[in-house]
């Protein structure tokens, strides 16, 4: 018989290098799931990522267990991974951080196809274009 969900989690944290502190720590506090069990799995199923944010989505169970599934890194990371930078404009409409290829976009879109609510590759590239415009990244 199938354990019953009580709850699902979304977290984001580094990849191979989380830690039971804060914010990480109290959100998994709340939910009773031993939270240094769920930091050595996560950092041993993440340990290739290092330096990237990974989102996971956590199902609890009704006897204290839990399954995660580790998702792609966000999108605004990413293309601030390719143009090497920290974070986006502050206002996007006016200044302008850099410029991104249509070929990184694609690289981009290609990672991120299974977590995005596109049909295919075209309609995942406007998606990350949108993102970088709303970043201050122009497409070019």
């Amino acid at each position: 018989m199938a354990k019953k969900i009580v709850k699902r989690v979304k977290i984001q944290a580094p990849g191979g290098a989380a830690t039971p502190a804060p914010p990480l720590g109290p959100t998994l506090g709340q939910t009773g799931i031993n939270i240094g069990e769920f930091v050595k799995r996560f950092n041993d199923a993440t340990k290739e990522m290092k330096g990237q944010v990974i989102p996971a989505e956590i199902s609890i169970y009704d006897d204290r267990s839990f399954d995660f599934i580790l998702k792609t890194p966000p999108a605004a990371q990413m293309i601030l991974k390719a143009l090497g930078k920290d974070k986006g404009s502050g206002t996007p409409n006016t200044v302008k951080i850099g410029k991104i290829t249509k070929a990184q976009i694609k690289e981009i879109a290609e990672t991120k196809m299974p977590d995005l609510n596109a049909k295919n590759l075209e309609g995942a590239m406007h998606i990350i274009e949108g993102t970088a415009r709303s970043m201050g990244v122009d497409v070019k």
